[in-house]
């Protein structure tokens, strides 16, 4: 059993700092999202369908496109390998409820 995280985003919305305890897969569930990682050159637009790795340890900002969007964050299972997307382009604070095993920043 794997725990997975929703949570929605919107439009105009600082970004969201996040920093990765353990490896987790990003998944946009409705909408697209901008990411971008520390010590990765390129930013990230990813759309509805597509996912992200974040690494443990990596620092990620996140933030909405446009209409908003809703992204849900799991704990990366041995088995599951998700290939880092790649769209170029482009974060948002989280408040203190938000999970220990994905810190913020």
């Amino acid at each position: 059993m794997r725990e997975i995280r929703t949570f929605e985003l919107e439009h105009g919305e600082p970004a969201a700092a996040w920093r990765a305890a353990q490896p987790l897969v990003v998944k946009v569930m409705a909408g697209e999202i901008w990411l971008t990682v520390e010590g990765d050159a390129e930013d990230y637009w990813l759309a509805s369908g597509e996912s992200f790795r974040l690494p443990r340890g990596a620092m990620a900002w996140i933030s909405a496109g446009r209409n908003g969007a809703r992204v849900a964050l799991a704990f990366e299972e041995a088995s599951v390998r998700v290939p880092a997307r790649s769209r170029l382009v482009g974060a948002r604070a989280l408040p203190g409820w938000f999970p220990r095993w994905l810190r913020t920043a």
